[in-house]
């Protein structure tokens, strides 16, 4: 079993950690199994906001977490923030070093781009996000036609509900088509009809 850990922020965008937590719990649940073991961390553990005033709990701290096998890292206006804070930057370097796959989404690159995880990798986010991103990582091919790009350990992935397909896509690569299949058919995502 993998465990993914989503990190959690003020101002984070809604469906970028809840749609790939659907994604992967879903995944989870559908089999037999336990593929993945799915929780949210943020730095103290405290309450959060999302960009349209949800209130989230997460489960965890940046002191108390489980080991992560898979690190997402959402977007929101929030990463404007989280990018300038030494031990946010910090865990996620020791995290990302330590995961099997660190996946952003929309403008969480950022993150990943100030730590230099993108430099000489092609990399994508949020078409708002495109010259920010640029800017925190001169040395990142940024694609702005790509839904996602997968880089192996780093990942990225476009706007807001891309993170679901970028989600879908590592399902697929961990244990195929009959898995990832199931899950679209029960999200009813995409042209799930026609699996």
């Amino acid at each position: 079993m993998d465990n993914v850990g989503i990190f959690l922020f003020n101002d984070v965008e809604l469906l970028d950690f809840a749609g790939p937590y659907e994604v992967f719990s879903v995944t989870s649940d559908l089999n037999d199994q336990k593929l993945f073991r799915v929780f949210t961390i943020s730095d103290d553990g405290a309450a959060i906001k999302s960009v349209n005033g949800l209130t989230v709990i997460p489960d965890f701290n940046f002191s108390n977490h489980p080991p992560i096998d898979l690190l997402i890292i959402p977007g929101g206006v929030g990463t404007r923030a989280e990018v300038a804070k030494k031990h946010v930057l910090d865990w996620s370097d020791k995290i990302s070093a330590k995961a099997k796959i660190t996946m952003s989404v929309c403008s969480g690159a950022r993150i990943p781009a100030k730590l230099g995880l993108l430099d000489h990798l092609e990399s994508t986010t949020h078409h708002t996000v495109l010259a920010s991103l640029k800017e925190l990582a001169p040395a990142t091919i940024v694609n702005p036609d790509k839904r996602f790009v997968d880089n192996g350990k780093i990942m990225t992935a476009g706007g807001i509900s891309a993170g679901i397909d970028l989600s879908l896509h590592i399902v697929r690569k961990m244990y195929g088509e009959t898995v990832v299949n199931k899950t679209i058919r029960y999200m009813e995502y995409g042209d799930w009809r026609s699996l």
